[in-house]
């Protein structure tokens, strides 16, 4: 990790764990918390006291009066605990690691006070915020435009996908805030005339987890090697693990602070999570069937004296919602629960690319969001799921984590995911905010050992889902099914999607044996 991040600096030292007593709702305590919390040096949190940020405003963290404004027009008016913890030693000039569940608002915990430092010297770039997903980087482009908007913050976004050359020139125009993936922004660096980063006072690392993997090492090597040397490190991540561990001990300054408010129960109370075991010849049968059911364009179709009769256009999805509405009472306490939207999980771009196809010739309003699509048609799909647009997203693990998709009411693991952190993730895009949702793994004959493993590492067995779909309804579809299945896979052909996964692959295998190859170069010689 030291070689990542150039010279090795001074171990963190062991730190005591504090946890804030709040007395009463008076603002001369609140300050007293505040000044007790935080100006103590080498301070570790560990799971923050939610009841704290009652206390607290953005004013008592020394947040600057104009930010506060901007918060409470945005609806924001208490600081949450990764906030109230994490905003004071950065505007004190401290390293800081913090960890909190998704949809804590960490973004802002970072946003806010580096936009209160730049207020006070605007120039840029300012701050260089690395992320690993696209999609994550507009939304938090968005999120710093909107906070500093009064003073016309200027934010750039960095990301594959999007023609280098305009990149370029307004990287020339010398932004206040770069928010980038590693390998665009890198590409950038080593152009004839890369941007200047002599000046950046902090560098953030969100999703910090998912950014120390060895998929990112190379890039973020050569990132750091061009940053000062005095610079503020944030990093921020909604899972503490060994490799953010290490680097703390390698990279962080001796004072960084850390805030670890990840429970040891993995997912929250409101989430349900269930399980429908499915033989797996007929699993892509099942999946469609409740696809169509949560479509509200979906004229249902009944069979009525042995011919078949649409239903009104009036009642368009209406028999179809009946059943989801029967789905969700026979297993939450609500049965009044108007359904949204729902995400569904799949392993691999080929098969995301598989489904929505299947799905649109069966008609069904879908978007697809993987990894190998443009950047255009990955930010159109999002777009159009957050706005209601289409109310069924079908996604690799690049939605699981950091995007801000508000009020997702299921969450369908299509495929089971081989990590169970990743199952976590995935979960984390509903029961947000203090929200109910619901969580339904498809489970086949061939996962029972994935399932046990999830439930080992949440902590928590899933429940059978007590509602039984109807089979004679299901086997209706599977002709129509495999009828789409076949013409979905001709499309692809066509398309050269296999052709295109394969020379990602030995791309990807070209650049794993160059970094091993660079790292025992680099091991040999000390």
């Amino acid at each position: 990790m030291s070689v990542l991040f150039g010279t090795r600096r001074r171990r963190l030292p062991s730190s005591e764990e504090v946890k804030p007593a709040v007395s009463s709702d008076s603002d001369s305590d609140a300050k007293s918390i505040v000044k007790q919390t935080f100006i103590n040096d080498k301070v570790l949190v560990k799971n923050a006291d939610s009841a704290f940020n009652v206390l607290i405003s953005f004013l008592n963290l020394g947040v600057d009066p104009w930010l506060v404004k901007r918060c409470e027009l945005m609806g924001i008016r208490h600081p949450t605990p990764v906030q109230a913890h994490c905003i004071p030693s950065i505007l004190a000039g401290r390293d800081v690691i913090g960890c909190a569940q998704t949809g804590s608002g960490k973004t802002a915990a970072f946003a806010l006070p580096i936009l209160h430092t730049l207020s006070k010297d605007p120039y840029g770039p300012y701050a260089l915020v690395l992320t690993p997903t696209r999609e994550l980087a507009f939304q938090i482009a968005d999120q710093f435009n909107a906070f500093g908007s009064s003073m016309a913050v200027r934010c750039t976004v960095i990301v594959g996908g999007v023609d280098m050359l305009k990149q370029s020139l307004q990287l020339q125009q010398r932004p206040h805030i770069i928010v980038a993936t590693p390998g665009r922004f890198r590409d950038h660096l080593m152009h004839v005339e890369p941007p200047n980063i002599s000046l950046v006072k902090y560098v953030v690392l969100d999703e910090a987890d998912r950014l120390l993997d060895v998929t990112f090492a190379k890039d973020l090597s050569y990132i750091f090697d061009k940053l000062p040397a005095k610079r503020q490190t944030l990093l921020f991540s909604a899972t503490m693990t060994a490799n953010l561990d290490r680097l703390e001990q390698t990279a962080l300054s001796d004072d960084a602070f850390r805030f670890d408010a990840t429970p040891s129960i993995k997912t929250v109370a409101t989430l349900k999570q269930f399980y429908l075991f499915i033989p797996a010849q007929v699993k892509m049968t099942y999946l469609m069937y409740l696809m169509k059911m949560l479509d509200p364009n979906e004229e249902d179709e009944e069979e009525e004296q042995g011919s078949r009769k649409k239903s009104s256009k009036g009642n368009k999805g209406k028999k179809a919602h009946q059943d989801w509405e029967k789905l969700l009472e026979a297993t939450t306490s609500s049965s009044k629960h108007q359904l949204r939207s729902m995400m569904i999980f799949v392993s691999t771009c080929k098969m995301c690319e598989l489904v929505g196809e299947i799905g649109n010739e069966l008609d069904i309003k879908c978007v697809t969001l993987h990894s190998m699509m443009s950047q255009n048609r990955r930010l159109a799909a999002l777009g159009k799921f957050k706005s209601g647009l289409s109310h069924i997203l079908i996604s690799t693990d690049v939605a699981s984590r950091g995007l801000d998709i508000p009020e997702v009411d299921i969450v369908m693991n299509f495929d089971l995911p081989r990590d169970a952190d990743d199952y976590i993730h995935r979960v984390g895009r509903t029961a947000r905010a203090g929200r109910n949702g619901q969580a339904i793994s498809l489970v086949t004959q061939h996962d029972i050992e994935l399932l046990q493993n999830i439930e080992a590492k949440v902590g928590k067995k899933m429940d059978d889902y007590e509602y039984e779909a109807p089979e004679k309804k299901v086997l209706k579809l599977l002709n129509d099914v495999t009828t789409a299945s076949r013409i979905a896979k001709m499309k692809l052909t066509e398309r050269g999607f296999d052709d295109k996964v394969q020379a990602r692959k030995v791309k990807r295998q070209e650049q794993l044996q160059r970094s091993n190859k660079k790292h025992k170069t680099q091991t040999d010689k000390q």
